[in-house]
């Protein structure tokens, strides 16, 4: 192979590695069940910008003792809503979302955040699974 010809090539490889770089985001818009949304990772620049926060509804629920505070009773969503549950609790239980049938282990005093598109219109319990307590009915409509 000639000098030219090995230099031709390495451009083209080098020019197609970094336009996969172009900056778009392909990720899913929901992730799987179990699973939370993590925020792309964008590099500093010298023009220090703002964290930017996905869009969409965030509700936040603690338990401690048994008593759960926080976004409680029925909350209402918009279908089509960007949704993220994060709840703490002092035990060990999984998170559960009814009619979506989301799934998420809880460990004690880590908060847990699980990720959803509210697709599906309807009133929807999420409780602590094992313990069987509600923390709130999600209303999406």
């Amino acid at each position: 192979m000639t000098h030219r010809l090995r230099t031709s090539l390495l451009t083209a490889g080098v020019v197609l590695a970094l336009s996969g770089c172009a900056g778009t985001d392909e990720s899913p818009a929901s992730p799987s069940p179990g699973t939370s949304a993590t925020e792309s990772s964008v590099p500093e620049s010298s023009t220090s910008a703002a964290p930017t926060t996905p869009a969409g509804q965030r509700i936040v629920v603690t338990v401690t003792g048994g008593q759960v505070t926080g976004d409680t009773g029925r909350v209402p969503v918009a279908a089509g809503e960007q949704v993220t549950l994060v709840v703490t609790s002092d035990v060990a239980d999984e998170l559960h979302l009814h009619g979506y049938d989301l799934r998420t282990a809880l460990t004690p005093g880590t908060p847990a955040e699980l990720s959803f598109e509210a697709t599906v219109p309807g009133v929807f319990e999420v409780e602590l699974h094992d313990a069987g307590t509600v923390l709130l009915s999600l209303q999406v409509g």
